[in-house]
């Protein structure tokens, strides 16, 4: 395997690190209308992601890599933002905007696995996708 793949897996794995974090703190700090219903889906995504953050961790150990492991190297690797944003509004919009950009990322990455042919790597970014997309829909039509 390349380090393109390496490092592109590792990239993700502080993205998920970053986003379960933000996520705990949307679950925490919600208030307002749509809190029962927001409270709960922002815990059934942390878990989810959580579960993905240490999928990918392992698949990238399992094909030679070294994932990042600490806050300040997630901090350094991640392309996504911390936030303080207390709004759920704007928690939804961010979390919209999130998950559409690691969306877009997992596709790219799924085509540099498929080019090394590791296609138990794409498996996992695919399946991924395919839940971020449903989650994007969902939170999409909630903040109507």
């Amino acid at each position: 395997m390349n380090n393109q793949l390496h490092n592109g897996l590792n990239q993700q794995v502080a993205n998920l690190a970053t986003l379960f974090t933000k996520l705990h703190h949307f679950h925490w700090f919600i208030e307002g209308k749509g809190f029962f219903t927001l409270h709960e889906k922002f815990e059934s995504l942390y878990d989810e992601v959580n579960e993905l953050y240490d999928a990918f961790a392992e698949r990238l150990i399992i094909i030679g890599g070294k994932p990042a492991s600490t806050l300040s190297a997630y901090l350094k690797l991640t392309t996504l933002k911390e936030t303080e944003t207390l709004d759920s509004k704007l928690m939804v919009d961010e979390l919209i905007n999130d998950l559409k950009q690691l969306v877009t990322e997992f596709k790219a990455l799924t085509k540099e696995s498929q080019s090394q042919e590791d296609e138990q790597t794409a498996d996992m970014l695919i399946g991924a996708v395919a839940s971020f997309e449903k989650h994007i829909w969902m939170f999409s039509a909630f903040n109507k």
